[in-house]
């Protein structure tokens, strides 16, 4: 049986349309995250990532174009109650948030509380559901073992969610292509999408996770990637 052929690199431009423009910095201002909107619009990046308190901003900057608003609940630790981070994510979207990032319960799975953890996403899940947002769960893969990973994979696909998320860029570790992979395939049978998060700084780095097998990226570094420059700094 002759091997499969190699995934086929993305060019920057088709990276772009998968990547979530991400600033998420305890001390991001306006004028970085209108400076974020402006490059997501010039690049035509997927979204912004931001923090809940500039999704009226984003929202604003963003009005009338394709990018969408991806904010984070929970964040970054997920050690918030379920009902906290369900109330959170009703809150974003109604400010104008098109997609969450929310944090799993990252204790409560390591401790085989699996009934939690899913209770946990599905309540967010539902929020989003209702009102036409994507609900992507992060499993801080970096404090996992990998069948721990896989369970995780598992319980998001249960829990209604649309993409299960390497990483919060603040933990140990960012996305590796081992992950990415492990991810991919947990999730293949049931159509959700992986998103590679954390330390992806170049556009060989934005490749290597594509082919690996995520479907959306979330990065500072963005426009260096798309330009095919030095990756950027944050």
């Amino acid at each position: 049986m002759s091997p499969e052929p190699p995934v086929a690199d993305p060019s920057p431009a088709a990276l772009a349309a998968a990547i979530d423009h991400t600033l998420l910095k305890a001390d991001a201002t306006a004028a970085q995250i209108r400076q974020l909107c402006a490059e997501a619009i010039e690049h035509r990046f997927h979204s912004v990532c931001v923090n809940p308190v500039w999704v009226d901003l984003a929202s604003r900057e963003l009005a009338a174009t394709p990018v969408k608003v991806c904010t984070v609940a929970g964040f970054p630790l997920g050690a918030t109650a379920p009902a906290i981070k369900a109330a959170e994510a009703a809150d974003s979207i109604a400010r104008g948030a098109d997609e969450i990032d929310m944090v799993m319960q990252i204790g409560a799975l390591k401790g085989c509380e699996h009934d939690y953890v899913r209770e946990d996403i599905r309540r967010v899940a539902e929020v989003c559901r209702k009102h036409g947002a994507l609900c992507k769960v992060i499993i801080e893969a970096a404090l996992l073992e990998d069948a721990e990973k896989a369970t995780a994979c598992r319980l998001a696909v249960e829990a209604g969610a649309d993409f299960v998320k390497t990483s919060t860029g603040f933990g140990p570790g960012g996305a590796t292509v081992e992950d990415v992979a492990l991810m991919a395939k947990a999730v293949a049978e049931d159509g959700l999408g992986v998103k590679a998060a954390g330390g992806i700084r170049t556009l060989d780095d934005a490749r290597r996770m594509i082919r690996a097998g995520a479907t959306r990226l979330g990065t500072s570094a963005s426009v260096a990637i798309v330009g095919g420059g030095a990756a950027a700094k944050g």
